[in-house]
């Protein structure tokens, strides 16, 4: 059976961000101070899906959480994808292990843009990445980010969805980045794809 994505309707993302938890807004300076640093994975032995993502931007290690920079879409991507049972914040990134779920990155060096990592920290990125599969053993890597993949994984044709290799064990899936920035794709648009990863999973 066919999985749909659900709808998200402004109603109800107002309502869920009213009960949220928070953090603090980082000032202009905690954000540009954060230029490199690391937010730690989110990983355990034998998830469901190591989401990984390009690296952290500097919103999000200046505040310590997953995808946290405003206008990134990953967190309503996941709940319209049927992931989370609900709109989770970035400040309750934790909670997705007890959902067999885990998050990491190809590179740890938080920037403002994906594309200011270099190919030779992705190409390092890989081979860390690596380690933490054939130690920690998800069923599913997801890389979210055609260009990042193609370029650590030298895979200069890859197209968005499972790929035909896996690494050690683990299958391993290309999802599109779900960044603000990323104009290809809507948040429905990026929960129909994701989903078709879900529905695999639950099979």
């Amino acid at each position: 059976m066919l999985l749909l994505p659900r709808k998200i309707s402004v109603a109800a993302v107002r309502l869920t961000i009213i009960s949220m938890p928070s953090f603090s807004k980082p000032t202009k300076a905690e954000i540009q101070a954060a230029y490199g640093k690391t937010v730690p994975d989110i990983i355990a032995p034998n998830l469901n899906v190591l989401f990984c993502g390009i690296n952290p931007s500097i919103y999000s290690a200046a505040v310590g959480y997953h995808f946290a920079r405003p206008g990134n879409r990953l967190w309503k991507t996941l709940y319209a994808a049927g992931f989370t049972p609900r709109l989770f914040h970035p400040s309750e990134d934790r909670e997705l292990l007890s959902l067999g779920l885990g998050m990491t990155n190809i590179g740890d060096r938080a920037t403002a843009r994906a594309d200011e990592l270099s190919k030779e920290e992705l190409l390092a990125g890989r081979q860390t990445l690596e380690q933490k599969i054939k130690h920690y053993q998800p069923k599913v890597l997801a890389i979210l980010g055609i260009t990042a993949y193609r370029t650590a994984f030298h895979q200069p044709k890859a197209i968005i969805g499972r790929q035909p290799h896996g690494v050690h064990d683990a299958i391993l899936w290309v999802l599109p980045n779900p960044s603000g920035l990323n104009a290809h794709y809507q948040v429905n648009d990026l929960a129909r794809v994701y989903a078709e990863m879900k529905q695999f999973i639950d099979c």
